[in-house]
Formats: structure tokens, C-alpha cells, sequence
């Protein structure tokens, strides 16, 4: 039997340091925000030769004032053919009095053409294939609603757990969840992946993949202080959480498998998710047996 109940000290430790870290890098690194948070133009092209994202820059870099400073990355899928390379250029085009703006569809066929140009006067073959847009203030919303959907989720589960256990389990799920959140964030910002609304849609569905670990323990932790009345509760937690390890490992590694997978081959719309999910699954495993579990041994004493 596995004593993860005597461990706790070391495990909410390194808990503690993980989280203080993930903050740091939040608040001096920062987020790398997609368009969508950010607001601004995103340009697809595809190019008919192998070339890099600073190949890209050196072309376009003079088109336009935006340009300069463009964030260009290079789009890599699977199924696309040798030979071609494809990548979003996300610049945020300025109005006379320095406010972003959205391109007008005569400019935005002005600029395609400008891009097609610079392309084919130093003998590549290009061409613009998308372009997405999102205003400043929508952006502005999106972010507001993107966080408040992620507090909002806490507070319902909050209530939830509460309703169909007792509030300290709710607590312990809470605070648990809010450890994976910070953990992950804290991975997006250190790593600078994109953090876009399929990063939101990978901690909303890690926050929900979380409780229904911690669930499955708080629910055999209460099936045995029912049955266990002689049992200290550091006895009674610990041999819960064995109770339900293998359950919890198999279901967690068959999901890891199939998320890193997707990391590793699927294409830049993808990663974002994928690798939140990967870091996800395996924050919201640990914190489930180690950080939601000795939270309710510790309010239990009290």
C-alpha cells in the first residue's frame, strides 16, 4: 500500500513551489495571446517552396508599417504536401490617431496583393489563403468573458461539490482545481505557446477531467467514513486513495497517450489544446490523490 497520506508535507512543497513559479512567470513573462485576445489581423499564406518564418519577415517587413513588427509563425500539419509552407503573419494595423483598427476589404486586397508581389519578385510563388480579424474591443470582450467563464466554473463546482458531498470537499476540489489552473497557465507563459480560445477550451475541459478524479476519491473517502468508525482520518484518506489509484492511473495514462500524440503530430490550430491538456492531465491526476485529499484531513482535525 502506497502511504500518500503521510507524504503530503513533501507533495504539497513541491505544490507550493510550482505554483509561486507558474506566478512569477505570469506576471513578469506574461501571455503569449492569440488574435483573439489581442485583437488585430491574422494573415494566412501558403508559399510553393520551403522557406523559414525570418525568410517570411525579411520579404514583407517593408510592406507596411504593421509588418515590422508582425508576429509570424509558421502553420505545420501533417497532410501537407514537400514543398509548401504555410504561415500566420498577426500584425495590429494602427488608425491615424494610433488606435487598432480592422482593415477595410480594398485594403485588405491591396495588401494581399503587396504580399504576392514581394513574393514574386524574388521568384517564389505566394499566396494569401485567409485572413481573420478581430477588433479591439471585441478583443477586450473575449478576454474579460474568457476569465470570468473560468471563475464562474469554480464558484458552480464550488456549490456543486458542496450540494452532493459537504463544503469542506468542496473547498478541497476548489482549491485543487485552482492549483491545475495556475500550474497550466503558468506553462503556457514559461513555454510562450499561443494562449487562444482552444487554450480556454483545454483548461475548462482540464478543470471538468480534475473534479472527476477528485470525485472519485471524495466519493470512496465518504463511502468509508460511513463504514470505518474506528479508523484515525489519515488511515481512512490513505486507504481510500489506494482504493482507487488504479482506476485513476489507467484512465489518466490511456488520456495522456492519446493528448501528448496529438502534441506531437497535430498542427499549430491544435497545439495549443493539445499541450494543455497534456500538462492538464497530468497536474489535475497529482493534485486529485495530493493536494484535494490532505485539505480535507486537515479541515476534518480541525
Amino acid at each position: 500500500m502506497i502511504d500518500f497520506v503521510g507524504k503530503r508535507k513533501i507533495f504539497i512543497v513541491i505544490s507550493l513551489i510550482l505554483v509561486v513559479a507558474s506566478l512569477i512567470s505570469i506576471f513578469t513573462k506574461g501571455f503569449n495571446y492569440g488574435v483573439e485576445f489581442l485583437g488585430g489581423s491574422e494573415i494566412i499564406l501558403k508559399v510553393n517552396a520551403e522557406v523559414s518564418e525570418s525568410d517570411v519577415r525579411q520579404l514583407i517587413k517593408d510592406l507596411a508599417p504593421e509588418f515590422e513588427n508582425a508576429r509570424i509563425t509558421k502553420i505545420k500539419s501533417v497532410d501537407d504536401p514537400k514543398g509548401i509552407s504555410k504561415f500566420s503573419i498577426v500584425v495590429s494595423p494602427k488608425d491615424e490617431n494610433g488606435e487598432l483598427k480592422v482593415y477595410t476589404g480594398e485594403e485588405k486586397s491591396v495588401l494581399s496583393q503587396k504580399i504576392v508581389e514581394a513574393f514574386k519578385n524574388n521568384n517564389y510563388t505566394a499566396e494569401v489563403i485567409g485572413f481573420n480579424e478581430t477588433s479591439g474591443y471585441a478583443a477586450q470582450e473575449i478576454k474579460n468573458l474568457t476569465w470570468k467563464a473560468i471563475v464562474f466554473t469554480l464558484l458552480a463546482l464550488l456549490i456543486y461539490i458542496t450540494l452532493r458531498f459537504q463544503f469542506v470537499f468542496g473547498v478541497g476540489a476548489v482549491v485543487a482545481l485552482i492549483h491545475d489552473v495556475v500550474i497550466t497557465l503558468g506553462f503556457y507563459s514559461f513555454f510562450n505557446y499561443e494562449l487562444n480560445v482552444a487554450a480556454v477550451a483545454a483548461i475548462l475541459t482540464l478543470i471538468g477531467y480534475s473534479l472527476n478524479d477528485t470525485i472519485v476519491v471524495y466519493d470512496r473517502i465518504r463511502e468509508n467514513l460511513r463504514r470505518s468508525r474506528g479508523s484515525t482520518i489519515e488511515t481512512l484518506v490513505n486507504n481510500s486513495i489506494n482504493q482507487v489509484i488504479k482506476r485513476t492511473i489507467n484512465t489518466s495514462l490511456t488520456t495522456f497517450i492519446v493528448i501528448f500524440i496529438l502534441l506531437l503530430f497535430s498542427g499549430n490550430s491544435i497545439k495549443p489544446f493539445a499541450f494543455g491538456m497534456t500538462i492538464g492531465t497530468i497536474v489535475g491526476t497529482y493534485s486529485s490523490l495530493y493536494i484535494a485529499s490532505p485539505i480535507v484531513i486537515r479541515w476534518i482535525k480541525k
